[in-house]
């Protein structure tokens, strides 16, 4: 391709370490601090003006993140300190394509150094084909972030609607505040689906697998093989709600939407709820997400250490809870359904997106092919 050229990583950046900032010392403000796993808090004075890359020096290996403005980048991160004359978001692209694993240079911690980063063999395109390039990679990433937001912003609606209409006791229709219905346990509300399959015996299947790791990256479900699944796991339907029972203080509630071509199954850290008779699945996924509900099934959590702590199941069936009116559930499900159902075909389409956009990234990046259409 005319004017690419072969050179190292450092003849086209220059990483540095980032600064410490102990919490002590930090001043509320609008500028992004910027760990290894991204932004975690915010500042009132910036260290290095935007926009800036910085990618994770401990911890998280490879995770790369394109920064608009001015911000601080924390010590366990590398970013950017010099562009020399490239694209700051075409170089962010680069950076995400380079093998930082290869290249842990702490042992037992991960870690990467920057000097061993420098000497990475590198294909660099001329400024403007970085520019176009960065142009085609960035409208995928920007449709990801505006579905991103959309898509909370359906399930924040319906958690405002729940807290509304059960938790102040506010039902459109009735004069006032209505009266509260009597307390009543969870188990009344839901009952725990532990029907099981050992994937593994279907080397060949594909399978919808709900687990945290899909849940965190994104809320869509992996479409994995049965060989490489290696334990036992759910059997799920569309008529049941998923929540997490490890680390309950990380709410990870789920409403599954399984296609019609695989099976479906989900993680045993995962509680299968079925709704009782006349509850809805839509009334308990928002219910699971209220702080009220996270605040009392968070102390039920067992375990020394808060990172790996889980719910006992009887502790959730017996957990009280009050029995809200049949028809106000059927009416606040028809008010919220088509919303939740809209956030799922949304995340559906960030996923799709995201594919999208990891197959374009190395053929762009090796300059094979020009455009997305190429390979449409």
């Amino acid at each position: 391709m005319i004017g690419w050229r072969d050179c190292k990583l450092g003849d086209v950046v220059n990483l540095k370490r980032g600064y410490d900032l102990p919490q002590s010392q930090r001043a509320p403000g609008p500028v992004p601090i910027i760990s290894s796993s991204g932004i975690t808090d915010h500042h009132a004075i910036a260290k290095v003006q935007g926009p800036g890359v910085v990618t994770g020096r401990y911890g998280t290996l490879g995770e790369v993140f394109y920064v608009d403005r001015d911000f601080w980048p924390l010590n366990t991160t590398l970013y950017v300190q010099d562009f020399k004359g490239n694209d700051p978001r075409f170089i962010s692209y680069l950076l995400r394509q380079l093998d930082f694993g290869a290249r842990n240079a702490a042992g037992a911690v991960p870690g990467i150094n920057r000097n061993h980063l420098h000497t990475i063999e590198i294909r660099l395109p001329p400024l403007s084909a970085q520019r176009y390039i960065a142009s085609i990679l960035s409208a995928y990433d920007e449709l990801i972030t505006n579905n991103q937001q959309r898509a909370r912003v359906l399930e924040d609606i319906g958690n405002l609607f729940y807290r509304e209409w059960f938790v102040h006791h506010r039902i459109p229709g009735h004069r006032g505040r209505t009266t509260r219905r009597p307390r009543g346990k969870f188990g009344d509300l839901a009952t725990i689906q532990r029907d099981g399959i050992n994937p593994f015996e279907f080397p060949s299947e594909e399978f919808e697998h709900f687990s945290i790791p899909a849940f965190d990256a994104g809320g869509r479900p992996f479409i994995e093989r049965g060989e490489t699944i290696l334990s036992n796991k759910y059997c799920l339907d569309g008529s049941t709600v998923l929540l997490s029972k490890l680390n309950p203080r990380i709410p990870r509630v789920w409403l599954p939407f399984p296609g019609d071509e695989r099976r479906a199954i989900a993680s045993t850290e995962f509680l299968v709820l079925k709704p009782a008779p006349g509850i809805t699945r839509e009334f308990l996924f928002c219910k699971c997400r209220s702080s009220e509900f996270v605040d009392e099934f968070s102390g039920l959590a067992i375990g020394t250490s808060t990172s790996h702590q889980r719910v006992k199941t009887e502790g959730l069936l017996v957990m009280p809870s009050s029995v809200p009116d049949l028809e106000a559930i059927k009416r606040f499900t028809q008010l919220v359904a088509p919303m939740l159902k809209m956030s799922s075909a949304l995340r559906a389409s960030i996923q799709n997106l995201g594919r999208t956009r990891d197959l374009l990234l190395p053929r762009l990046l090796s300059g094979r092919v020009s455009s997305a259409q190429e390979i449409a």
